[in-house]
């Protein structure tokens, strides 16, 4: 058959879908589409015989079981709005207040694990990317498991059987790593939810490991005596596997289309993913209503005290009901509980004050008025588990944790667990030295609010978003400022090689005596509870301190006026 019959075929049965949906309703379509099914390979590519509107109209019926409890949980959302005391406006949602135990948390363990772990390969986004044609994760996948058309993102799902997941384990390996909060993604772009759901059969909870994982982590980490937040990256679904439309794949399928979602053709024509205001791709009311449910009943099984979104919940056809809506829910649920909640955001997709704005990869370069955090990962190439990748060593990893926290945000720091739900061992090691430097320093990290300043030296951060990579090393002369009270913590980021004299000094500039309210009293190194030597005068404070390091990575002096 030739490409131009075959994709005129393709053509007449989707119209014939769309025309006895029109006529008769979604169940005489079920029917339709599977007396046609054979008539046509189900795989063949569809991106240039099918338009936004018939794409969705395959997806609608591929869902269509879960229209009742979908408009029942919408009418709830409606009603839960209307109790207040947040509308669904942006207005209103901007006088949202940071709730304290956030702002005093400042160190989290974000999670990303699920189907797209098995692979190991490439990154977490393995899901779309198998579908792109010359990409490397598409040869991968060839030379691996065949042809998309017949081995197809759906079937790692049995593959994935969480046989070493022990969610007990892994929330005592947070806790003494000194995370605070923990963030496990409940649902990635690739559609598959980690939890039980009544609006989806494509769950961990009915395949794969048959466990509701994200309810089983949940319980461990509030346990543990952790907050406990969950993200959800479903927004982008509606066009995450729209490779899978431009060749001989299983996306094409109406069968898997509860799966792989719209799969609308990506019209991004702005600089990059993150330019939303150029970015037309088609979304549906149905698909927002969709979203708006899916979220919702995340907020309503499991309670979580934050909800992590990636970047496109900022697209247009997001932000102007569907994303205030489920603010004002979300919040006005936590304020009945008596819980006070969050919503992490990215770049402009909330007007400032409406959620704690976070910056992927990246850093401030100056003290913010409200709180902030950063997310990045402990390693360097993939947010999920993929086989060669790097660590970042865990000094560098605090030194970003004081950094942040000195201009008062907080760090939600990433690991990926392999696809059998074991933790890599790098990773574990890490997360375990950051405890032990908490353990010992945590005073001057936990509950500190900033000082007048956020540090003093010559390296220069740089400011925005996936910048991680940029960072350069921090010398002896760099400090960080925290404050608890009356008490002012001066964190040292390097330790002094000795002078030709023989003395080993710090010198912090920004501590002369016309900078504090009173002259300092005395200066404590927290590694050991040790009385530093000090002598202060216009220069600044100057600190006679012993001539090897005590302690690692970084060096809490405890600075009490009189």
């Amino acid at each position: 058959m030739s490409a131009s019959r075959h994709r005129r075929l393709s053509a007449m049965t989707v119209a014939s879908v769309l025309t006895t949906m029109a006529a008769f309703g979604p169940a005489c379509v079920h029917a339709q589409m599977a007396s046609v099914a054979p008539a046509a390979d189900p795989t063949a590519p569809t991106a240039a015989t099918l338009s936004p509107a018939e794409i969705d109209a395959i997806w609608r019926q591929s869902v269509s079981k879960f229209d009742g409890e979908r408009a029942r949980v919408l009418r709830q959302v409606q009603a839960g709005v209307a109790a207040g005391p947040f509308r669904a406006d942006w207005t209103s949602l901007q006088g949202y207040k940071t709730p304290q135990w956030y702002a005093d948390a400042k160190f989290g363990i974000f999670v990303h694990w699920g189907v797209f772990s098995l692979p190991a390969f490439g990154n977490e986004w393995y899901s779309r990317e198998m579908y792109q044609a010359g990409s490397k994760p598409h040869e991968h996948h060839l030379a691996t498991y065949g042809s998309p058309a017949v081995f197809g993102y759906k079937d790692l799902i049995a593959r994935f059987k969480a046989e070493r997941f022990d969610p007990k384990a892994w929330a005592r390996l947070f806790a003494q790593a000194g995370a605070r909060y923990v963030v496990p993604v409940a649902e990635h772009h690739d559609g598959f939810a980690m939890y039980r759901s009544r609006l989806s059969d494509w769950t961990a909870a009915t395949m794969g490991p048959q466990r509701d994982v994200l309810g089983e982590l949940a319980q461990a980490i509030r346990a543990e005596g952790m907050r406990f937040g969950t993200s959800s990256h479903r927004a982008e679904h509606d066009w995450f596997f729209d490779g899978g439309r431009r060749i001989a794949s299983d996306v094409n399928d109406p069968r898997y289309a509860a799966l792989y979602g719209p799969a609308q053709l990506r019209e991004l024509h702005g600089k990059d993913d993150g330019d939303l205001p150029h970015d037309w791709t088609y979304v549906s009311q149905a698909w927002l209503d969709d979203w708006l449910a899916r979220t919702a009943e995340l907020v309503d099984t499991y309670k979580p005290d934050l909800m992590y979104f990636d970047w496109w919940i900022g697209h247009a056809s997001m932000r102007a009901q569907t994303m205030p809506s489920f603010a004002a829910y979300y919040y006005n649920q936590g304020a009945r509980r008596g819980e006070a909640t969050v919503i992490d955001f990215k770049l402009d997709a909330f007007p400032q004050g409406a959620g704690t704005y976070d910056v992927e990869r990246g850093q401030m370069v100056g003290i913010q008025p409200q709180t902030w955090q950063t997310d990045t990962s402990i390693s360097n190439a993939s947010w999920g588990y993929i086989d060669g990748d790097t660590y970042k060593p865990a000094g560098q990893l605090l030194h970003q944790l004081i950094d942040v926290v000195s201009k008062n945000g907080n760090l939600l720091l990433n690991i990926g667990p392999r696809g059998d739900g074991s933790i890599p061992e790098p990773a574990r090691d890490i997360l375990l030295e950051m405890g032990d430097w908490l353990k010992l320093n945590g005073e001057a990290i936990y509950g500190s609010r900033p000082w007048t300043r956020f540090g003093e030296g010559p390296t220069e951060v740089v400011g925005g978003t996936f910048q991680d990579r940029n960072a350069k090393p921090y010398t002896p002369e760099d400090f960080r400022f925290t404050t608890q009270g009356p008490v002012l913590y001066a964190i040292g980021l390097g330790w002094p090689a000795a002078r030709d004299d023989g003395r080993q000094e710090l010198l912090i500039r920004s501590l002369a005596p016309s900078a504090l309210a009173a002259p300092v009293k005395r200066v404590t190194l927290l590694a050991d509870r040790s009385d530093i030597p000090f002598t202060q005068d216009a220069a600044g404070l100057h600190l006679r301190v012993p001539k090897d390091p005590v302690g690692r990575h970084a060096y809490v002096f405890k600075i009490e006026s009189r």
